[in-house]
């Protein structure tokens, strides 16, 4: 286990983690030990303790259980739910920064990781003044916003390839500078040598290969995680047999969608306030 994934002040599931593990090493514990004590898998325990995965309530009253510690993890356990991402979303981001391919379909906003910094300003403000999330918490994911973009440009850069559907250009966020910002940005991107970015169409109609938002990561040893998410929720899936199908899917929408040269040309009439 690679003790260095996250840094315990980085998020409240890094420092349930970190606890976690402090904890068991005092008890000179194996993770098998103390997924023994607890009735879990020490392959869960391991996901636990470096952020892969989110601590449910039973497992935090295990751990308390096993551990001695009255209701610290059960505390723990609900600060980590009361986070402003999404359930599945932190995991998700431990696997991002290690990816060698990254595959996003986005509708209705820019996806984060091609969002500059106004744009992500005015999305999160905007959750602010509808009470969705507090200041501090708005604060917590244009941190983690830049701390993603900031791991694109690690060496080698991973392989992207984004499609946006085209109700994210439709959308004004932040005003016409900001707007005209992000539009900027997305030619950008479309101009670098590990990218490819795609518009896709309202045309498509029912041939859109998908409704929610979609992340596809491929690590280094060629395995992809599926991450999706809801409105209210995230969910990571690692199984071939439910990922294989949406990474069909998204080869499909690619197929759909408008061409890098279409896109680029579309995106550009938009800057210029003529779609």
């Amino acid at each position: 286990m690679n003790r260095k994934e996250l840094e315990p002040g980085s998020s409240p599931i890094a420092a349930y983690g970190e606890r976690l593990r402090i904890l068991r090493d005092e008890r000179g514990w194996t993770q098998d030990e103390l997924g023994a004590h607890m009735g879990y898998s020490g392959t869960h325990i391991s996901a636990v303790e470096t952020g892969r995965r989110s601590p449910t309530p039973r497992f935090s009253r295990s751990a308390d259980r096993a551990l001695g510690t009255g209701d610290q993890f059960e505390r723990r356990g609900q600060s980590v739910r009361n986070t402003s991402l999404l359930e599945g979303f932190p995991e998700y981001v431990v696997l991002e920064v290690k990816a060698a391919e990254i595959r996003l379909f986005e509708l209705g906003i820019m996806p984060g990781l091609l969002q500059t910094p106004d744009y992500a300003a005015a999305i999160t403000s905007g959750a602010v003044r509808r009470g969705a999330i507090t200041e501090q918490q708005a604060d917590e994911r244009l941190t983690l916003l830049a701390e993603r973009q900031a791991s694109l440009e690690r060496t080698p850069p991973p392989f992207i390839h984004a499609v946006l559907d085209e109700s994210c250009f439709w959308r004004p966020v932040g005003g016409p500078r900001v707007m005209a910002a992000q539009l900027e940005r997305l030619l950008a991107f479309a101009e670098l040598p590990t990218t490819v970015l795609q518009v896709a169409p309202y045309a498509l109609g029912e041939r859109r290969a998908f409704d929610l938002p979609v992340h596809l990561v491929t690590l280094a040893d060629r395995k992809t995680i599926l991450y999706t998410e809801s409105a209210q929720r995230g969910h990571l899936e690692r199984e071939s047999t439910f990922v294989v199908p949406m990474l069909t899917a998204y080869h499909q929408l690619q197929a759909e969608a408008l061409s890098q040269a279409e896109s680029v040309a579309m995106i550009q009439k938009f800057r210029k306030g003529a779609p």
